[in-house]
């Protein structure tokens, strides 16, 4: 369903009280921030030579036919799920961020859960580290991939590829994904050297030698290299956990949603342009998401969401005692949190309460 929520409408278009329609600035704001700078712009402005080298960019990866019939039920409440990777590949022009280590991994997991009338949304980080129950799964190629008891959830990708991550969270949360989207290294970092750079504010010294990443205290304009190595660090910030990583990310991406609308992409074809050029090579959608036809109407449908109507939590979780480099979930908090989102309600705040947290709150503001 690549224009329509599982309801059959037209993503943006629910019922309700009218609100105050969304000015260009934050229009840019939110389109940027779901992965499709500037396509609302581009792809309606008639300009043929653009709209086929960006639908050139995109290759998709066609998610329900490796799934098959398995799955969660498809509920019918109007809102969307998608999970959107990071991608930990090794190989090409990632090489410079580490070792190939023989295999991709999902380095950034992201449960975005957006309600019926698409005015706001939750976002679910599923920590890379935690122990798992992976089911058995078919990759790219057809073959089999076995299951296991207690995975790290980022070997469900590098095991199995984008269907076996999907499969894997579906397993866990009995939520039915939407939509996949996934950004890698070099992509990233090329979107945010385009759009300028993002400026945060570090409360603390961060340094990381693998990250390549030195912040003093204060106010700095990242960018993509250092944004990137940011958002991946986790030894010099909180417990040097991955929980300490996602805070990192999720204030991160609230800087980041905040300030793309001052780029000025809507000013500057050529900037435009450039920005919807690297942004759809930075990405690899489901293969309900791989036009520009398509991905622009799943970017205007999200068009009304601003950085004030995203909730951001980490699935709860504990230290696996036998192993403090590991993290379980907490099954009866974590089981608020999808339920919560199944049936379409806010995430309960006591669902998040007395979690591990990596320790890296207000680190980076």
């Amino acid at each position: 369903m690549s224009q329509q929520s599982r309801s059959g409408r037209i993503p943006g278009s629910g019922n309700g009280r009218r609100r105050k329609p969304p000015t260009k600035g934050r229009r840019a704001v939110t389109v940027a921030a779901w992965g499709a700078a500037a396509l609302v712009v581009v792809g309606g402005s008639g300009l043929g030579y653009a709209y086929l080298k960006l639908n050139g960019n995109l290759k998709g990866v066609d998610i329900n036919a490796q799934l098959g019939t398995e799955r969660p039920d498809n509920v019918d409440n109007g809102s969307m799920d998608i999970l959107v990777l990071g991608s930990d590949s090794r190989s090409g022009d990632n090489g410079a961020y580490g070792k190939d280590e023989g295999g991709a991994r999902s380095d950034t997991a992201m449960v975005v859960h957006v309600y019926e009338g698409h005015k706001k949304a939750s976002v679910v980080s599923i920590p890379r580290d935690t122990l798992v129950a992976r089911p058995a799964c078919t990759d790219g190629q057809g073959e089999t991939v076995a299951g296991e008891k207690r995975a790290m959830f980022n070997t469900a990708y590098e095991v199995g590829g984008p269907a076996c991550a999907v499969k894997t969270v579906e397993s866990m949360s009995g939520i039915r994904m939407d939509h996949y989207i996934e950004v890698d290294f070099t992509g990233f970092t090329k979107l945010i050297d385009k759009l300028g750079g993002v400026e945060v504010t570090t409360t603390r010294r961060i340094t990381d030698d693998k990250s390549h990443l030195d912040l003093a205290p204060g106010t700095h304009t990242l960018d993509g290299e250092q944004s990137l190595g940011l958002v991946r660090t986790r030894k010099s910030v909180g417990d040097g956990s991955d929980l300490g990583r996602i805070q990192l990310q999720q204030d991160f991406m609230k800087a980041f949603i905040e300030q793309v609308k001052d780029v000025g992409v809507l000013t500057n074809p050529k900037k435009l342009l450039d920005v919807a050029d690297t942004a759809t090579k930075a990405i690899t959608p489901d293969s309900e998401l791989d036009s520009v036809n398509e991905l622009m109407g799943f970017a205007k449908g999200l068009s009304g969401i601003g950085s004030e109507d995203v909730h951001m939590v980490t699935m709860p979780v504990r230290y696996d005692p036998a192993d403090p480099n590991r993290v379980l979930p907490l099954e009866a908090q974590s089981r608020q949190v999808w339920q919560a989102l199944k049936a379409d309600r806010s995430i309960p705040a006591s669902a998040t309460k007395d979690t591990a947290t990596g320790q890296a709150d207000g680190v980076v503001k």
